[in-house]
């Protein structure tokens, strides 16, 4: 596999913030306040990472926030333990979903909004198989899978035609054929299935090549894919659990990496669960915004 460093597809990372996550998550990139957003699940908290001061803060903190959304109107949609979804916008909250009874001893874990604004997103739970979900515009949800070991990374193609799926347990990424105009998925096959010495792949997302980088939790990288699905390149991060990644900056060539371990470092992991920034050569692809009717949601 290329070495990334020495062909330079990227700087070295460099620490963004450090807070010290137990496991940070779901970093969006915020284009109309120049900012990354991210949280930490384990603590319920979520940060804001300003671009144009190199500064961050804490904005939210309550139940575990397995992932979110940013809606179109600058709302964010919470997905939280027991099925429970919220709306939050600059401090006030409304709960949106209450729970859901299947859910009661899970939570959400990795959420993405697709073109049309619906949000996919997936639940985990202790020794117990997850489900993915498509939460629609009108506030229905809809089963689409269940089964799943550890549902996370989702990701759409740049043509729109398939959806990118993980189960970190199987230390596969899935490959779906995708329908915009109704959020269908169908046609399951692998896209990738990581070695277990690499770690199992957690977050991910596609650059402007179309080509599929994931996290490597327990394996202190980011990989990148080709088209085919095949590894063409590995990128060294200074944390032992990389658990996401997203592009953002003005060019979408900054790559951001979230990370746990917060509680657990040592001498060897001493950054573990801090924000990193890496520049890349190749840029990203901007995510969708969410476009859920709150008036129609009880």
């Amino acid at each position: 596999m290329p070495n990334p460093s020495g062909d330079r597809l990227c700087s070295d990372p460099a620490v963004a913030a450090d807070c010290a996550c137990i496991l940070g998550e779901n970093p969006l990139w915020h284009a109309a306040e120049n900012c990354l957003l991210w949280t930490d699940i384990a603590t319920g908290r979520l940060f804001r990472y300003r671009l144009g001061t190199g500064t961050h803060e804490q904005i939210y903190c309550g139940r575990p926030v397995g992932g979110f959304t940013l809606q179109r109107d600058g709302s964010l949609l919470l997905f939280k333990d027991r099925g429970t979804i919220t709306c939050w916008r600059q401090g006030q909250e409304s709960t949106l979903v209450r729970q859901i009874e299947a859910e009661l001893k899970f939570r959400f874990n990795d959420v993405i909004a697709d073109p049309q604004g619906r949000v996919f997103c997936g639940t985990v739970a202790d020794r117990e198989p997850g489900r993915l979900y498509r939460l629609d515009p009108d506030g229905s949800l809809t089963l689409l899978l269940d089964g799943i070991g550890c549902s996370n990374g989702l990701a759409f193609s740049g043509d729109r035609k398939s959806l990118f799926f993980t189960d970190s347990i199987k230390h596969c990424i899935y490959r779906f054929d995708y329908d915009e105009s109704d959020g269908s998925i169908r046609n399951q096959r692998i896209f990738h299935q990581a070695p277990a010495s690499d770690g199992m792949p957690d977050g991910c997302t596609l650059d402007a090549e179309d080509c599929l980088w994931y996290a490597a939790w327990g394996g202190a990288a980011l990989v990148r894919l080709d088209p085919n699905g095949k590894p063409a390149a590995r990128v060294s991060i200074p944390a032992e659990n990389v658990t996401s990644l997203a592009f953002g900056g003005p060019d979408l060539s900054d790559i951001y990496v979230t990370s746990g371990g917060g509680h657990s470092r040592s001498q060897t992991t001493p950054l573990n669960g801090a924000l990193f920034c890496l520049r890349s050569s190749i840029a990203g692809r901007r995510e969708f915004h969410s476009n859920i009717d709150v008036s129609r949601i009880s």
